[in-house]
């Protein structure tokens, strides 16, 4: 499938480039694209949540009342879970939620939500451009001229460009990444996918092959 080649003034260029069709179109896999998606936001949570068993609740092991004849259930200590204060009962402790797929269900689902970014026509190809001073107000010109103000977009650069990057820093709805580190969740979490022209050789390197 041909783009046509924009530049950051929202006017169209004399260029066009052609979506490589083992990446833009293919099979998509709803699948693998939730495996991916899952494994992504497993690995962001830290894990680091503990809760306090009737051993490491702090409290009093005395006994709070007789066994027999109160008429009442026994009770052996104020740590007990059914004691406002007691220990928690099966609660959560420290562990580890990532998990590990395979390389060719992870490119499939890459390969997946990038076909539904192109057959939605949310995709946009800028010529590659930087910002002589990281200034909000540029990066805000650029969506406006690419009639993208307002919506959620992710911009794929072919390398770390700290003038863009921190000139989108402070808009919410907005994220630049290099396009090798691009997944899956953040191609399904934009709106739009801008693309600028050299990172589309750069996708190729990475899952082209």
């Amino acid at each position: 499938m041909e783009l046509t080649v924009y530049n950051i003034d929202g006017s169209a260029t004399a260029k066009t480039v052609t979506l490589n069709d083992k990446i833009f179109n293919v099979e998509p896999n709803d699948h693998a694209i939730w495996l991916d998606v899952k494994q992504y936001l497993a690995n962001q949570r830290q894990g680091t949540h503990d809760t306090l068993e009737r051993s490491t609740v702090s409290g009093s092991t005395r006994k709070l009342k007789r066994q027999k004849g109160t008429g009442g259930a026994r009770a052996g200590s104020i740590k007990s879970p059914t004691i406002r204060g007691g220990a928690t009962v099966f609660g959560p402790h420290p562990r580890d939620y990532s998990f590990k797929l395979n390389k060719k269900l992870k490119r499939l689902a890459r390969f997946s939500a990038l076909t539904y970014k192109q057959q939605e026509g949310k995709i946009t190809v800028v010529e590659d451009f930087n910002f002589e001073a990281p200034k909000t107000k540029s990066y805000k010109a650029m969506l406006k001229n690419l009639n993208l103000e307002g919506q959620k977009t992710l911009l794929l650069t072919p390398d770390t460009n700290m003038n863009v990057y921190l000139s989108s820093r402070n808009l919410q709805r907005t994220k630049v990444m290099r396009a090798a580190e691009a997944n899956t969740y953040h191609v399904l979490n934009a709106g739009h996918l801008i693309i600028c022209e050299s990172s589309l050789k750069e996708l190729d390197k990475m899952l082209g092959e």
